[in-house]
């Protein structure tokens, strides 16, 4: 056993008095040590009830010969986050739970690991981290929360966000405002659309690293307990087995997530987290790729922002496994790659049968042939930009428009909210990267104020910064290279015509190359918005947007 290294022989009797005073006793100091890595805190909505599934997991754990041992991971509320400089330390998160939870695991000789994250930057920090440490682990969320209801209609945390924007049109009054705080956000869990916690915990699914239901069985369901005993249980059989995460996250299995991003009509933040916790085993997941899986991929899913159902709907129609089972229809998966279950994912998903073609189509009657992701290029994004096309307007899928340019999120929202944005615009957002922001903030104010004013299909967005999962409509983030590091996004000029066709993957600037070249001579490099702190040290170590905006040590 690992934990060998700090419990057994002469040498290890100082660690063994350690263990004697947190009350361990020796039969459980002869069982493999099973760290339970919990991002429970009373501050996050999708966190609150993430003690309930870490007793769960223990349970399950020591019932299957474990000796079960909890520590922390940070978490940060995006939605809270929003809209002020709590944004900037969002993504940033994601780095340091990785790197805690690397610390704690080796640090302590655990022989397995269980996760238990649920929003956005926990799920793939932990996934980094389980490549990382590379001793069997398994994958239990705490779950989506249940869709609130307004006047009989199902609403989510996006609607939210649209009212205030509908308020400053005056197309809602405060007591309307009111009522939709009230009751859009009913139950504890990870905010209840296809956003990037529940995009993340879906793609968990199907990496291999959780077990069946763990991205859509809703936070309040009593399943959701027994789900995470399972996981407790199934982790020492991981162990039995020495099947470890590395041997789980191929590159095939990476090929897989993007397949079933694509149907599901995931996040746009799964474009900076897949590529990031590939890195960490080791797989080198190109986004060019992107377009390739999307092109083949059928679009079957059309979740809250992109559409009127939630992840409560997904689950009750047979979850991930029946869209992945779907896929395999067409033979759009790779049905070979090994997961915690201990089966391969053609026997996993053998028997998982779509219950409801409303919520999931049928690979026959999709919503679209073409998947619900695209990368764009351009002289505007020479390397890469993002979009959620399914939750792109049909009419906005091809848009020339003038460039209304801001350096900052907030001067933006300023614009917007004061009626300056007629539709035909094209909002740039510049300056908000990983480098730039610090931080690369997410938009999903400024796009739901456009939603809320009425100009969701006929303005579009374009930033080098990132979007919620609860932000729809022609948003279009991870311009690559960033403003902060003289991507051509930072030579746009106030009027200059924005080319965007989403279809072809394309996104340009109607300026020649020679006017480029020369406002690049008189280009400036923006002060550092930070200069003290970890932001100011992410700054300086964190790549581009289509890298992932993983870390990397700057080359002398």
């Amino acid at each position: 056993m690992k934990s060998d290294a700090v419990r057994k022989g002469m040498q290890q009797a100082p660690h063994r008095s350690l263990f004697n005073a947190l009350g361990m006793t020796e039969e459980e100091m002869r069982k493999p040590m099973v760290g339970i890595v919990s991002s429970y805190n009373e501050i996050v909505p999708g966190h609150m009830n993430l003690d309930k599934i870490v007793e769960a997991v223990k349970m399950g754990g020591a019932m299957a010969g474990g000796t079960p041992g909890g520590f922390p991971a940070i978490a940060v509320c995006d939605g809270i986050a929003l809209g002020h400089i709590g944004m900037k330390y969002s993504l940033v998160t994601r780095d340091l739970i990785a790197d805690s939870t690397e610390c704690m695991a080796l640090a302590h000789a655990f022989d397995a690991l269980v996760m238990v994250p649920n929003c956005d930057k926990n799920v793939p920090g932990l996934l980094m981290a389980a490549a990382r440490v590379n001793v069997p682990t398994v994958f239990v969320s705490g779950g989506p929360m249940m869709a609130g209801r307004v006047h009989g209609q199902k609403r989510s945390l996006s609607s939210m966000f649209e009212a205030v924007g509908s308020y400053a049109a005056g197309t809602m009054t405060e007591e309307e405002v009111t009522e939709f705080e009230n009751k859009v956000c009913p139950t504890c869990g990870s905010c209840s659309g296809m956003y990037t916690a529940n995009s993340m915990n879906c793609l968990t699914e199907v990496l291999g690293m959780g077990l069946k239901g763990n991205g859509t069985i809703p936070a309040v369901y009593s399943e959701r307990i027994k789900l995470a005993k399972h996981a407790g249980m199934k982790v020492m059989e991981m162990y039995e087995k020495n099947i470890r995460p590395r041997d789980i996250m191929t590159k095939e299995a990476f090929l897989n997530a993007l397949t079933v991003d694509m149907a599901l009509g995931c996040s746009t933040n799964s474009m900076l987290h897949l590529p990031a916790v590939a890195h960490e085993a080791g797989v080198d997941l190109n986004m060019e790729l992107v377009n390739e899986m999307s092109s083949k991929t059928p679009n079957l899913c059309h979740l809250a922002p992109a559409g009127p159902t939630y992840m409560e709907d997904l689950n009750e129609a047979g979850g991930v496994y029946a869209v992945m089972n779907e896929l395999s229809k067409k033979n759009l998966l790779n049905l070979d790659c090994m997961t915690v279950t201990g089966k391969t994912v053609g026997e996993n998903i053998k028997n998982c049968v779509n219950r409801d073609p409303e919520i999931i189509r049928p690979i026959e009657n999709p919503y679209s042939q073409t998947g619900g992701i695209a990368v764009l290029k351009g002289n505007l994004a020479p390397d890469t930009a993002v979009v959620k096309r399914s939750a792109v307007a049909p009419e906005m899928l091809e848009h020339q428009g003038p460039a209304r340019v801001f350096d900052c999120e907030e001067d933006a929202i300023a614009a917007i909210k004061e009626g300056k944005i007629v539709a035909g615009d094209v909002v740039v957002i510049r300056y908000e990267g990983p480098k730039g922001g610090p931080g690369m903030r997410e938009m999903l104010n400024p796009t739901s104020a456009i939603a809320g004013m009425g100009l969701g299909s006929s303005v579009a967005l374009i930033t080098d910064g990132r979007f919620s999962g609860a932000s729809r409509g022609a948003s279009i983030g991870h311009v690559s290279p960033e403003a902060a590091v003289g991507g051509p996004i930072a030579l746009v000029e106030e009027g200059d015509i924005i080319s965007i066709d989403i279809n072809q993957n394309k996104l340009n600037v109607l300026v020649s190359d020679e006017v480029l070249e020369e406002r690049r001579k008189n280009w400036q490099p923006r002060t550092p918005q930070v200069t003290t702190g970890y932001l100011a040290r992410y700054s300086a170590m964190v790549t581009s947007g289509n890298r992932g905006a993983v870390l990397e040590v700057p080359k002398k």
